[in-house]
């Protein structure tokens, strides 16, 4: 880019210190010239061109000798320029060679002691050596002969007017200059002068310009120049792009300001101004709050800033969101709990049916609560299968201790910043979902359901699971630090209700922080009595109907809890019932009977075929085929395991969607068999003429777990024996490669499943037997159970003809 004053002044001082001889040197052959050795003067920081004038202030003693002695000689002098601008006393090694022979056309005395020098280039030479450095630098030269080409080749007059263009409009992108220097340089006649004075007053490096000065080839040169120029060009477009922008940008500013300011006067003349009134309000509402000291703190510090913010800025939104939020959360506000604790647990008893851990533990910490008058909350994590009504209690806990109810589903959550929050300094943001909730509630200690808990993801946003550790840690939410609110708030008397279908999908760290409760599925009674207390109320109102309008008898509930659902909650129960009130609505709106009586034999008009038979179990004749019992995230089902053999080669294959873990549960029952085959009686020789097939029916259902290493045994001694398996009979355990029996999880929801499908005898590890007794016995009716602690005593039990 042009150094614009300097490229006027340089045109100017052309005007003043030349004339047209000049034209007279460029063109004559330097060699002619007879200059053998010339005073030398280093310049630090340009290049002079030949036919330029420039002026140079001399400050260095030797340069100002060199200069003085020049001028008193023959007036001419050699320049040169330093590689490194910050030498003082440069070496020769420390110079360009090649520079140019300069007429001293003035010379000025400065008041400082420093000398001016109004220099002329004249013509190139080369530096071949220094002759003296004392008291100055005195130089053997070479005239350099002029720049060669053909000034009428077509190329090169195009280069030229490209320059000439190039020129004129950075001259007129550049305010600084005036329209007159175009006519000065339409006067330059000579292309070699052209580029060199255009080249002097580029606004590159001394590299540059020197590179520039040593070419001596007139189109090469020309190529150089306007490529520097285009480069200059670009640049001085996009400053004044830029510098266009900005002011308008400004100018908006002012405008918006000067408004502003107009509207503030008149507010004050009217004496109505929105934002103090906004100001005065807020510290009024702060008076009455009761937060700690570093809130008080940090609130009067938001607010002096706030007064003197500009309404207009975009800070001044962020710090009024910030300070309303501030002022909007209940800091120290907390409801009064119901100590009534037969009450409680009335109103619990009214809402759910069973579910009598979950309600002790809460009469339990009310208990406390009321001897003691202050205790952390407890962190509780309802474990069990969907539809048993993990949600839905807790309503009923926020109801019957008289707390306000907050919910927060985190299935699918996998923002961090859903949690923590994200900084205020950020474009939308906002405070976490406990904070935010805490607002909604106005209240410090509400009952908070944290919904599927078991179910957050994470990814390049963060992991909220491990945001959740200072939310659930009671050793450590009493200072939860939410990013947006930039203060500490305390959770600990949130009574924090976790719900999850396993515990396999929540983080082990935060697991250990909660207090896990499982709940069970229900039984065929217990689902009776849910719909007779709940389900068919709540429904009979959703449809507009009235008690007298439709009766449904137990006899017709049970066998739509048989026939038309399977499953460890209420969930399809209550679809299938909102069915039989839709049936009883038709027929009462349509006239047709002021009320409707749904009978057992109206269930397959109404409902649809049965789609589930009472009796799952089907007895088979056939050897190599056992029945399991498995849980599943939807309560317990039974699990029929076929083997079958076929000649081969002792290839084991299975099928049926297997996880790894009943992979390995086959692999081992079948390592335990041949090690045993002669205690079972069986021909340790047919293992390697037969290959094995365990398959277990509905392929498309994924099954793992290690509760059907026993069953599958059994079907493979039952194979290999050809003995059948006792008819109504189902297993569950794990086994080892001694034999060895171990314990299951889930008994509950398998021991109901069994009793759904008819089965009548039950194998269970002797450990288990703990398990049994945690289920109330009227729902144990009908079933024997057989506990076990070797496979050999299960083989004992489960082949009917085994000696």
């Amino acid at each position: 880019m042009f150094d614009n004053m300097r490229f006027f002044d340089s045109i100017s001082n052309q005007d003043s210190y030349i004339n047209i001889d000049r034209i007279d040197d460029l063109n004559s052959d330097p060699k002619e010239m007879e200059v053998e050795s010339l005073p030398i003067v280093a310049l630090r920081n340009t290049v002079l061109f030949p036919g330029v004038v420039i002026p140079i202030t001399v400050g260095r003693d030797k340069s100002m000798r060199a200069v003085k002695a020049a001028h008193d000689k023959s007036n001419l002098l050699g320049i040169v320029s330093q590689k490194r601008a910050e030498t003082e006393d440069p070496l020769p090694d420390e110079l360009y060679r090649v520079g140019t022979v300069a007429r001293i056309v003035k010379l000025i005395h400065t008041n400082d002691g420093s000398l001016t020098a109004i220099l002329q280039g004249r013509f190139r030479f080369e530096l071949e050596n220094i002759i003296s450095d004392h008291p100055y630098l005195y130089g053997k030269v070479n005239p350099l002969a002029n720049v060669t080409g053909d000034v009428t080749d077509m190329e090169v007059q195009a280069l030229i007017s490209s320059i000439n263009d190039t020129s004129r409009k950075i001259i007129e992108l550049s305010p600084q200059i005036p329209s007159e220097a175009v006519m000065m340089l339409k006067n330059i006649d000579s292309p070699l002068f052209l580029l060199d004075f255009i080249s002097s007053n580029l606004n590159v490096n001394v590299e540059a310009k020197q590179h520039i000065l040593e070419e001596n080839n007139l189109k090469t040169k020309a190529e150089k120049v306007l490529k520097l120029l285009n480069k200059d060009l670009k640049v001085l477009e996009l400053k004044n792009q830029i510098e266009n922008k900005a002011r308008v940008d400004i100018e908006k500013q002012q405008r918006d300001y000067f408004l502003n300011q107009q509207l503030k006067t008149i507010q004050e003349e009217l004496g109505d101004n929105p934002q103090q009134e906004e100001i005065a309000h807020m510290k009024k509402r702060a008076k009455d709050k009761k937060w700690p000291e570093k809130v008080a703190k940090a609130f009067k510090k938001e607010i002096a800033r706030l007064q003197r913010l500009n309404p207009q800025v975009p800070e001044y939104g962020i710090t009024v969101s910030h300070l309303e939020l501030l002022l909007d959360l209940p800091w120290g506000e907390f409801t009064d709990d119901n100590f009534d604790l037969k009450k409680v647990r009335k109103v619990l008893d009214n809402d759910h049916y069973g579910l009598n851990k979950i309600k002790d533990r809460i009469i339990e910490h009310l208990a406390v609560l009321k001897l003691k008058g202050d205790m952390k909350a407890p962190i509780l994590c309802l474990v069990g299968p969907p539809g048993v009504g993990k949600t839905s209690l807790g309503t009923s806990v926020a109801e019957a201790i008289n707390r306000k109810y907050i919910r927060m589903s985190l299935g699918g959550l996998h923002d961090e910043s859903e949690i923590r929050g994200h900084r205020k300094t950020y474009i939308g943001a906002m405070p976490g979902r406990i904070i935010q909730s805490i607002k909604k509630a106005q209240s410090s200690n509400p009952v908070f359901i944290l919904d599927e808990i078991d179910k957050i993801g994470s990814d390049f946003r963060g992991d909220p699971s491990s945001a959740l550790l200072e939310v659930l840690d009671p050793a450590q939410n009493h200072a939860f630090y939410d990013n947006y609110l930039e203060s500490e708030y305390d959770l600990s008397k949130v009574m924090f209700i976790a719900t999850a279908n396993t515990l396999n999908g929540i983080q082990p760290a935060l697991r250990d922080r909660m207090e896990i409760i499982h709940v069970s599925g229900y039984s065929e009674e217990e689902k009776l009595q849910i719909a007779k207390k709940h389900l068919v109320p709540d429904q009979r109102k959703e449809h507009g109907l009235k008690a007298k309008q439709i009766k449904i008898s137990d006899a017709t509930l049970k066998q739509v809890i048989r026939e038309y659902t399977r499953e460890s909650g209420v969930r399809s129960l209550n679809r299938e019932i909102a069915g039989l009130m839709r049936h009883a609505a038709k027929e009462v709106a349509m006239e047709n009977a002021p009320s409707v009586t749904v009978r057992k034999s109206d269930l397959e008009d109404i409902l649809g075929p049965s789609k589930f038979s009472k009796d799952v179990y089907q007895e088979t004749e056939v050897p190599g085929v056992a029945v399991g019992l498995a849980w599943t995230s939807v309560g317990g089902d039974i699990l029929f395991i076929e083997s079958s053999a076929s000649e081969g080669k002792g290839k084991l294959t299975l099928t049926g969607n297997l996880g790894d873990v009943m992979k390995e549960s086959a692999s081992t029952a079948l390592t335990y068999i041949k090690s045993k085959a002669t205690e079972l009686g069986i021909d340790p020789g047919s293992f390697a003429e037969k290959d094995i097939h365990i398959h277990i029916p509905e392929g498309a259902i994924p099954k793992d777990g290690p509760s059907a290493g026993i069953t599958m045994l059994t079907s493979l001694v039952s194979l290999f024996q050809g003995i059948t398996v006792k008819p109504y009979l189902a297993m569950t355990g794990e086994i080892t490669l001694r034999g060895k029996v171990l314990p299951v999880g889930g008994i509950k929801e398998k021991v109901l499943a069994a009793k759904r499908s008819g089965i009548k005898e039950i194998i269970l590890c002797e450990k288990n037997k703990k398990n049994i007794k945690e289920i109330d016995d009227r729902y144990l009716e009908g079933l024997k159970f057989h506990y076990v602690s070797n496979m050999m005593d299960v083989l004992d039990i489960a082949l009917e003809g085994r000696s």
